[in-house]
């Protein structure tokens, strides 16, 4: 009897031990993933570059009022074929000419219930490459007839290059971010995991010298394009 008491408490030793093991971590395969141990550095980086504008677009409206429609419509169209030839015969190619608006629409007494006329107006849009004589322009064209004005709106003849150079020196700062953070953490900056371009801002034009002469002034100043980005950055 006493062999059967034996092997029944191995057998019973053999399955406390195998109940026990369960949930235990598998020691020959615990070892940390390459994933795992690598370090990564995140940061956000920006950059700008100032450029002076290079050209302007304004926008020169004429308005009438007459009695007919038609009338209306026709003296409008008159005044805007003056304005139009004035523009070109200043150096504004028919090419930098966009007519943007034309209307007509009826006038009524002050009851609202009759109509005593008509008004007509129609705009273009004028792109002036030389930005020193945008001023006599202007002028040029109130002097033929142009009773609405609007711009300028200044900008910069290739803005694309300037954005691309302003990601290079998002990046560039984002780089250093990084060299800082890692010194401080006793880490070195490896190579680039990945970048996100995070957004352009507007354009921003700071306020410079009037130009001369005695034309309707334009400040051209000068126009500043940013960008910034997200970078991850190895570490080791």
């Amino acid at each position: 009897m006493k062999p059967v008491r034996l092997t029944a408490l191995v057998a019973g030793v053999a399955a406390i031990v195998a109940f026990a093991g369960i949930g235990l971590p598998d020691r020959a395969g615990s070892g940390v993933s390459a994933g795992q141990d690598a370090h990564t550095i995140t940061v956000s980086g920006s950059g700008s570059v100032s450029a002076a504008p290079t050209k302007a677009v304004f926008d020169f409206g004429v308005g009438t009022r007459s009695r007919t429609a038609a009338q209306a419509l026709a003296e409008d169209s008159a005044q805007m074929r003056r304005l139009i030839d004035a523009l070109e015969s200043a150096g504004v190619p028919a090419a930098s000419l966009q007519t943007t608006s034309v209307s007509l629409s009826p006038v009524t007494n002050s009851q609202g219930d009759t109509i005593v006329g008509y008004t007509a107006s129609n705009s273009v849009s004028a792109t002036i490459a030389e930005l020193t004589h945008a001023g006599s322009i202007v002028d040029t064209a109130v002097a033929a007839g142009a009773n609405e004005v609007d711009g300028p709106n200044l900008t910069v003849a290739d803005q694309d290059a300037l954005y691309r150079s302003a990601l290079q020196a998002a990046v560039a700062d984002a780089r250093a971010k990084a060299g800082s953070l890692a010194a401080a953490g006793g880490l070195h900056v490896g190579a680039v995991t990945s970048i996100e371009e995070s957004g352009d801002t507007s354009p921003v034009t700071a306020a410079a010298g009037r130009s001369p002469g005695p034309s309707t002034p334009i400040a051209p100043g000068t126009e500043q394009i940013a960008a910034s980005v997200t970078v991850v950055f190895e570490a080791s």
